[in-house]
């Protein structure tokens, strides 16, 4: 059966795991686009600058996720691949795992390493709020004003949110409502005379 749900993390939290002198400093957020990844990327490495790698592994979306794992100059699969492995296990999406690692002097071995970026991780995530979300559709709707009130007593009957609005001789809605609910919403929409849909996209932007 589909599910229209998805687990992720409310807020972020950190981790630590430390072995033979090494220490790995494991953070966890909640994201939404590769370009939030990225800044949250530029921000550690810079605040972390003096740290031998910055190690990480994300996924996003939750029907076909895109994911991508990053050993930073760590040998093939020891960082990376351990880090995604802990976001699928626990059933996440919309998350990004950094673990930052401070060389103590000994070499960890490749066992040695894939386990410590795993219990980097999963420290990180045992100190996160993991939540359960809707997934959410947009739907931008476009009429006449003299067709209102039949446009909000839909959307007060079906009650999606409403994202934005402009209320003129011309009016635009942009609506955000569960993907199970979203037929229904669209269906009556539909019967609206002079109501049209110049964005169906559930990525709609506002206006």
């Amino acid at each position: 059966m589909e599910t229209d749900t998805y687990k992720t993390i409310a807020a972020p939290s950190e981790g630590l795991y430390k072995e033979k002198g090494s220490r790995f400093i494991a953070f966890a957020f909640p994201v939404t686009d590769e370009e939030e990844i990225r800044a949250i990327l530029a921000r550690l490495k810079e605040k972390y600058y003096d740290a031998r790698h910055h190690c990480y592994a994300w996924q996003l979306g939750a029907e076909n996720p895109r994911f991508r794992a990053n050993d930073d100059g760590e040998p093939s699969s020891t960082a990376g691949k351990p880090i995604h492995g802990q976001i699928l296990s626990n059933g996440l999406t919309d998350i990004l795992i950094v673990v930052i690692r401070y060389f103590g002097g000994i070499k960890l071995g490749v066992p040695g390493l894939i386990n410590a970026y795993r219990e980097a991780a999963a420290d990180a995530l045992r100190h996160a709020d993991i939540i359960e979300k809707t997934v959410d559709l947009r739907i931008h709707i476009h009429f006449s004003y003299f067709a209102m009130n039949d446009v909000m007593r839909i959307i007060k009957e079906e009650n999606p949110d409403i994202l934005s609005r402009r209320f003129e001789m011309e009016c635009d809605m942009l609506l955000s409502i569960r993907k199970k609910d979203y037929p229904s919403l669209l269906a009556r929409l539909e019967q609206v005379e002079s109501l049209t849909f110049p964005d169906t996209s559930p990525n709609g932007k506002d206006f």
